[in-house]
């Protein structure tokens, strides 16, 4: 990584865009908390479905293919960090202010915009079905004897959460349940491979490649690429993060942000790789989309783990949707006079969240959700994004490491864009021409 960022200004910090943030923007985070807000986005549902992509792709390929998104999609969070203050006495504290300086105010909100909030809604859709999925695995492994609900209704349940939680304002005060979130993705992720680890190898166990027409295969492979992005998926709201942390010319919000960066993945790491390596070990090709659903006993640690899950779903939902709130709030404000108070978060917050519950419910399909929007928004906002950006505003000298390894980062990312976006959206098709909708 080659810095080539601007040399610190004395100027006092300016907002963005002028934007209207209710109560003023809030820069009073510690590094920390930039740790758990990042391990919040992250690592979520994705995790779960690592074993599934390794069946699709093998031990080699998908080791590797594994080993390589951590490597680029550090180094492009570590380009967002650095572009946040690229600009001295400004602060970037959205990816669409970043898109307007570096593409242009017309075309900038354009190639931003609709990736970060696919990537943002994306996520929030598929959380509250992840959340209703291991709700109702709690609730069946917990009450036996109770009489057992629809899968839909445990994923309305969750919904009503957040009808209560988006009331909150803004992403600091929502640092309670991202730091409680965070503690539980490494509880549940170190649960789930240890539970694997403990059960050892199922009975004929085979890692070679699903039997199905080849047609079939190539468009998992696909999807699993894309399950692999959305693992990666912190990306959007990096920004976001990062402009709750002071900054001043002496120590500009690069400092504490990137050591926060450098916890959560960290964390990141001894998450995904020990999963994904020993779930596909325990159940090889066979293995569910979620591991967890492989589990009935010990029943007291299974149902922890997805009761883990399900709280920190419940903390992810935010994190992603807060950019939404603010965006969706704005547009309010400036387009429609609506007065900015309780008022205005009780009706925009309530439609979004409804949105995603309503979207969530009639398409429950875990595996192939992950994969199509892994493809289509995360792609561009983890991969190639912030290197199309670093190149247009620092300009690496050609023919560099640095140039090269922005060049790489964008050919892999509109690669897996394309291929894994097209392998979700069949599956998603294939799969509901089986399912039956609101069961």
């Amino acid at each position: 990584m080659v810095s080539g960022s601007s040399p610190p200004s004395k100027e006092m910090e300016v907002q963005s865009d002028q934007k209207w943030v209710e109560n003023g923007p809030s820069r009073n985070a510690k590094w920390w908390y930039s740790t758990f807000h990042t391990v919040t986005a992250m690592i979520g549902a994705g995790v779960l479905s690592l074993p599934y992509a390794m069946a699709y792709l093998g031990w080699v390929p998908g080791t590797l293919i594994l080993l390589l998104t951590w490597c680029l999609t550090l180094n492009s969070m570590w380009q967002m960090i650095q572009l946040h203050e690229c600009v001295p006495g400004t602060r970037f504290d959205r990816y669409i202010d970043l898109g307007r300086h570096a593409f242009g105010p017309k075309l900038g909100p354009w190639i931003v915009l609709p990736q970060q909030l696919i990537v943002q809604v994306g996520c929030d859709i598929v959380y509250m079905v992840t959340g209703g999925k291991c709700l109702k695995k709690f609730m069946e492994i917990a009450c036996t004897n109770c009489t057992q609900l629809k899968q839909s209704y445990w994923i309305v349940i969750f919904g009503g959460i957040h009808f209560l939680l988006s009331q909150l304002p803004n992403f600091n005060s929502v640092a309670g349940v991202s730091l409680a979130a965070a503690v539980m993705s490494l509880s549940y992720s170190t649960i789930a491979w240890v539970a694997c680890v403990g059960r050892g190898r199922v009975e004929n166990v085979s890692y070679a490649y699903k039997q199905t027409s080849s047609t079939d295969l190539m468009f998992r492979i696909f999807n699993a690429l894309g399950q692999i992005s959305f693992a990666f998926a912190g990306h959007a709201v990096t920004l976001e993060i990062q402009a709750t942390i002071p900054s001043t010319p002496e120590k500009p919000s690069k400092i504490p942000m990137w050591r926060g960066a450098i916890g959560a993945y960290f964390i990141n790491a001894i998450c995904y790789f020990p999963l994904a390596l020993v779930g596909y070990w325990t159940f090889g090709r066979d293995v569910e989309d979620n591991v967890l659903m492989e589990f009935d006993k010990p029943a007291w640690l299974i149902a922890s783990a997805n009761l883990m899950v399900f709280i920190h779903v419940v903390g992810s939902y935010q994190v992603y949707a807060m950019p939404v709130f603010d965006l969706i709030e704005r547009l309010m404000v400036r387009r429609f006079n609506f007065p900015p108070g309780l008022s205005l978060r009780l009706v925009a917050r309530s439609a979004f969240v409804a949105f995603t519950l309503f979207v969530g419910v009639t398409f429950p399909f875990f595996g192939d959700l992950l994969g199509f929007f892994g493809g289509f928004g995360f792609a561009p906002t983890s991969y190639f994004l912030p290197s199309v950006m670093w190149l247009i505003i620092k300009k690496p000298k050609r023919f560099t490491i640095n140039w090269f390894i922005n060049w790489g980062s964008i050919y892999v990312g509109v690669c897996i864009m394309l291929v894994s976006t097209i392998g979700g959206l069949r599956n998603i098709v294939a799969d509901s021409s089986t399912y039956k909708f609101y069961t």
